[in-house]
């Protein structure tokens, strides 16, 4: 995953919440009084079916959420369902932007809110508050508001991002989808069919140009989104081996036939000039906009969250859709299918709050399909619980398509951590603008990557985290 140098927005910190969090600088002392299950607790009430968690009638549950793109309200929103399982229990919702700098002195002080939303550019990292965590597993096998089991009603892997030292902490809300995006209504006019292999778009790359337009754009400080479709499509081609090797940061990773396959591909569309030229000195909404709005450009690799970032500046009518990232060849180790998407916007509920068990329940409520239709329908971006919005998705046709990415992929959905984890991006975006602008070719960006990959690996101050 991706993220841009510079000041970060929300779309951004959601890419890098992941495992940025893990490696976060804001630690809290395990020796703090918050560290020691000593307190908490808040008031009990009687657990049933419709009360898992044991909350107190009429009790108040203090949340810390963070105020970025998606606002606060649909935290507020749970208050609507939840009077429905226990009687009186109201989520009191505090905005808050810079997270650990405001809570972090809470945890110290063993008085944290009973549900954070720790995300932002100073989230909390959560190594430093492990132990001062409640473990979430309860919530998933808990049923939800409908009377199913949580766990049977989100996507697969969704635990992975909020599991640290096999502990189940964190429960990231939001679906964040990647592909290859494209106008539905610009192909029909033309009869092109969006392509599932990179020879296929080498062979769009040669159409566009007849109509005297560019196969790709991209951006200054985005011109890594490439290396997120190059990995992407390397590991649907090679498998879980690329995904390790680059996880891992070993010696040679940057290598793997997948991987130099796709680069040889983009280099022969470098030198073809099938990039928008310039964009290295470009601002990357600017670029965007000569996709969206001028469609000078066939495809854009990013994340779901780029119909409504580009709203303002899309052609009418463009009928945004998106597809998975293209493989190799027509024979992959995974699917054409499988997605690359991850959950993000991680909820964490403290041992030391007032009302843990109400922070739990503010979660189950979240996790009803009444308030994750709420989430889609008024932030056009999908949450963890399958199926919650409907065939028109809301009218946004990016929405239908990521419902439909993730409905077609099933079980097949990975991402990977390396990049947010070590922040190799800023180094990162330095060859990818080069190798865009034709400066050097796939030997040398292949060098470049390898090298800081190698940096941090041969770099004992830096905690490195195994993946298998």
């Amino acid at each position: 995953m991706t993220i841009r140098a510079g000041s970060l927005d929300r779309r951004t910190l959601l890419r890098g919440a992941i495992a940025t969090a893990a490696m976060g600088s804001f630690a809290v002392a395990c020796g703090s009084p918050s560290s020691k299950d000593n307190g908490g607790g808040g008031p009990k009430g009687k657990k049933g079916a419709k009360n898992p968690f044991g909350v107190a009638e009429n009790s108040k549950v203090e949340a810390a959420i963070f105020d970025g793109g998606y606002g606060t309200d649909y935290v507020d929103y749970a208050n609507n369902v939840m009077g429905k399982q226990v009687k009186g229990v109201k989520v009191q919702v505090k905005p808050v932007v810079d997270i650990a700098p405001e809570l972090q002195p809470r945890f110290v002080g063993g008085n944290p809110p009973d549900l954070i939303d720790n995300s932002g550019e100073d989230q909390i990292g959560f190594l430093g508050i492990l132990d001062q965590l409640e473990e979430l597993d309860d919530v998933f096998e808990a049923e939800n508001y409908e009377g199913k089991k949580i766990a049977d009603t989100v996507y697969a892997g969704v635990k992975d991002p909020g599991t640290f030292k096999d502990k189940f902490v964190a429960l990231n809300y939001v679906m964040t989808v990647y592909g290859v995006w494209y106008s539905k209504t610009l192909f029909e006019k033309n009869g092109w069919t969006p392509p599932k292999t990179w020879d296929e778009a080498l062979d769009l790359g040669q159409k566009a140009k007849k109509k005297g337009k560019y196969l790709f754009v991209h951006g200054k400080e985005a011109a890594t989104y490439y290396q997120t479709l190059l990995i992407g499509g390397a590991i649907k081609e090679g498998g879980d081996e690329v995904r390790i090797a680059l996880e891992n940061l070993e010696k040679d990773s940057w290598s793997h036939p997948a991987i130099q396959g796709i680069l040889k591909v983009m280099e022969t569309m470098v030198k073809e000039k099938m990039f928008v030229p310039g964009g290295s000195g470009t601002q990357f909404q600017k670029a965007q906009a000569i996709w969206s709005n001028d469609q000078k450009a066939l495809l854009y690799p990013t994340g779901g969250w780029i119909e409504n970032e580009m709203k303002k500046a899309t052609k009418d009518d463009f009928q945004m859709t998106g597809i998975p990232e293209m493989t190799l060849t027509g024979k992959p180790k995974m699917a054409y299918e499988a997605v690359h998407a991850a959950a993000g916007e991680p909820f964490i509920v403290p041992k030391q709050g007032k009302n843990p068990a109400g922070g739990k329940e503010v979660l189950r409520a979240m996790l009803s399909k009444d308030a994750a239709a709420n989430f889609s329908k008024t932030k056009l971006a999908p949450t963890i619980v399958k199926d919650t919005v409907p065939a028109d998705g809301y009218g946004s046709s990016a929405l239908v398509a990521q419902s439909k990415m993730l409905a077609d992929a099933g079980e097949n959905i990975f991402t990977w951590n390396f990049i947010s984890a070590y922040g190799m991006n800023t180094d990162q975006l330095v060859p990818w603008n080069s190798f865009l602008a034709g400066d050097i070719d796939a030997k040398g960006l292949t060098s470049e990557l390898q090298k800081i990959s190698d940096k941090i690996r041969e770099d004992d101050s830096v905690e490195k985290i195994k993946v298998s």
